[in-house]
């Protein structure tokens, strides 16, 4: 018994079961949804806040966003990484300096103008 219960936890399973057990009840409670008899035209159309969805309207221009949400990703990432390198030795340290130094150069590359 204590087998099967292990194995039960393990994630994949836990998932397969969870999954089977959300389709099922779905599945049962599909019923209960409420569902348009009669579909108007307007309904199979874009919605945009009680305007009309046209061409004209102003698009955002991410341009400026990108290149800070790939410097903030970057940052993190190096301080994950350097923060997890253990402190045995100074190859460690080389190798954490290395990895320092190639993420700068990707912090200028990212940042030229």
């Amino acid at each position: 018994m204590n087998g099967i219960v292990k194995y039960l936890i393990t994630p994949p399973a836990a998932f397969l079961i969870v999954l089977c057990v959300t389709g099922f009840l779905s599945f049962l409670f599909t019923g209960l949804a409420f569902k348009n008899k009669k579909q108007s035209e307007e309904s199979k159309e874009a919605y945009a806040c009680g305007e009309d969805f046209q061409q004209h309207m102003i698009q955002p221009d991410y341009s400026q966003f990108f290149p800070f949400a790939f410097f903030f990703t970057i940052l993190h990432v190096v301080v994950l990484v350097i923060a997890t390198i253990p402190a045995v030795n100074m190859a460690v340290f080389g190798a954490a300096l290395i990895y320092i130094l190639g993420a700068i150069i990707g912090l200028f590359s990212l940042l030229r103008k």
